[in-house]
């Protein structure tokens, strides 16, 4: 006899991601009917999506931004995992992190609303930063620390227990692809400082910043 939950569960997450693929294993193992998708860049959210009736949605590192009407169909929660501390909402969360030379970082649960990054906070799990860190040895850590964090939070769906009600707060608005992609120009005008913050928060494997010259974009090798 299966000890797994009758609840339904829609599952997003994002494409090749041992993480996403852990934690839809949790997941299956867990609720009998779990439908779920991944998330690739440039391509669309499935049109089935829209369709989807059921319990709970759980979105964890998916690309998409899901319509109000389908975060309202999961009747008893829609929960994100938002990989950054509440400091950082929306793009370039790790980049900004890195570019600030903050202390700490960490990763977020909150409850998904019509606008990307903004809904009530359920739990964060924080780490420290060292001045050793990029971007790759800061995304690792951000998602090791955020698959503990899945685990606590849907043992509670699992065990029935309330969702936590974190008191924090997101401190700033999400950030969009545009200012993103401004963090990631170098120009002669800038101190050698801000050159090496802005190449430390977006170097990253073929993702390269580029360096304004009287209006011309050149890729910048580190």
């Amino acid at each position: 006899m299966s000890n797994k939950l009758t609840d339904s569960v829609l599952f997003l997450g994002k494409k090749d991601d041992i993480y996403c693929d852990r934690a839809l294993k949790f997941v299956e193992d867990n609720f009998k009917n779990v439908t779920s998708y991944y998330s690739e860049w440039g391509k669309p959210m499935p049109e089935d999506i829209r369709h989807w009736r059921g319990d709970y949605i759980i979105s964890y590192l998916c690309r998409w931004v899901l319509p109000v009407a389908t975060i309202e169909a999961a009747e008893k929660g829609a929960i994100n995992f938002h990989p950054a501390s509440p400091d950082y909402p929306g793009i370039g969360c790790n980049n900004y992190a890195l570019y600030d030379n903050a202390p700490e970082y960490g990763a977020t649960c909150h409850h998904m609303a019509g606008r990307v990054d903004s809904g009530k906070i359920i739990a964060v799990k924080r780490f420290p930063m060292f001045a050793t860190d990029d971007v790759s040895s800061l995304l690792q850590r951000t998602y090791e620390f955020q698959l503990v964090l899945f685990y606590e939070v849907v043992s509670k769906l699992i065990d029935g227990q309330p969702l936590p009600e974190s008191p924090e707060i997101w401190t700033r608005p999400p950030r969009t692809r545009q200012e993103f992609n401004e963090l990631m120009i170098v120009s002669p005008d800038m101190t050698d400082e801000e050159v090496a913050r802005r190449v430390r928060a977006t170097s990253y494997g073929i993702f390269q910043p580029t360096v304004d010259i009287g209006g011309f974009r050149f890729e910048l090798k580190v």
